[in-house]
């Protein structure tokens, strides 16, 4: 029993913060945050807008694309480090907003490769035959633990939500191999106190060798090589960084999906988001084998090989 993809859906607050909007504010400007992130806009939800209802409405167009409502759903995941509050968790919101009555429902919290730990752990109970479809999404509200008088911090995030719906799909489509790691060493380098804080140097340097080191890792555990890949999905942190993924496959440009430009760093979201963008735009074909690798606080990553399709 293969677990794969069966839906997916997006949800962007409608209010841009630009590069020129932030020179307002903050000793920066547009060319240093370009060129050193490859961001030039970001998405900044309003007050009443949580992560909770972005998650929602991401989630609405996924069941909707996947074909089913909630009632049909076994899990609910939620991703993120920026819920409502404590608790409830948003997967126990969500579970209530979307009927899914049957459903369990937990958040986890694994930052910026949030998105891959639940897709690997969907894929588990999928493949075992506990849960027949599960939804997963990557949702963050950045904006409320950003410092905004940080320059170092306050270009980088946004605010958004990915959602996919998982169950079984045929054969030769699906999650093909996956790997999850941690380094608790490193934990200091990205943290939230009041605000989000890190240490940009080393986590640049973590992240440049890990993202390209799982990528590979995981084509080679799918028993592929480089040359199989079309596609790579990476975390939207830094052009820089996924440029150090992309050149370790040796993929062209066009294969490499880039939405840094528009959404910002999204951590948990920023996967699926990208994912959607470049299904919307016909980057990505029925039997395309994708990559998708991210990194985060903890230290930890994660990533996946994918073959598209249900």
């Amino acid at each position: 029993m293969n677990a794969g993809i069966i839906g997916i859906g997006k949800f962007v607050p409608d209010n841009i913060v630009t590069n020129a909007d932030l020179e307002k504010k903050l000793d920066t400007n547009d060319e240093w945050i370009r060129t050193r992130t490859g961001i030039r806009e970001r998405r900044i939800a309003p007050d009443h807008i949580n992560t909770s209802h972005m998650s929602y409405e991401a989630a609405v167009k996924a069941l909707e694309d996947a074909n089913l409502t909630g009632e049909d759903l076994d899990l609910i995941l939620v991703a993120t480090v920026t819920p409502d509050q404590a608790f409830p968790s948003v997967s126990s919101m969500l579970q209530h907003q979307l009927g899914a009555h049957k459903a369990a429902a937990m958040d986890l919290s694994a930052a910026c490769a949030g998105f891959i730990y639940g897709m690997v752990t969907a894929k588990q109970f999928i493949e075992t035959g506990a849960y027949k479809n599960i939804l997963i999404i990557g949702a963050e509200k950045l904006s409320k633990i950003v410092d905004w008088q940080d320059r170092n911090t306050a270009v980088l995030f946004g605010d958004g939500a990915g959602a996919i719906v998982m169950g079984q799909v045929s054969d030769d489509r699906g999650i093909l191999s996956f790997e999850l790691g941690a380094d608790g060493r490193g934990g200091e380098h990205i943290q939230q106190k009041e605000f989000l804080h890190m240490n940009g140097r080393e986590v640049f340097k973590f992240a440049v060798r890990q993202m390209g080191e799982s990528s590979m890792n995981v084509v080679e555990k799918a028993g592929l090589t480089k040359e199989d890949v079309d596609f790579l999905i990476p975390h939207q942190a830094n052009i820089r960084i996924m440029e150090s993924a992309r050149e370790r496959l040796d993929l062209p440009t066009e294969k490499m999906s880039r939405t840094v430009d528009y959404y910002g760093n999204t951590s948990s979201a920023s996967i699926p988001l990208s994912l959607m963008y470049e299904i919307e735009h016909g980057k990505i074909k029925d039997g395309d084998l994708l990559v998708l690798v991210g990194f985060g606080a903890g230290l930890v990553w994660g990533a996946v090989t994918l073959r598209w399709g249900r």
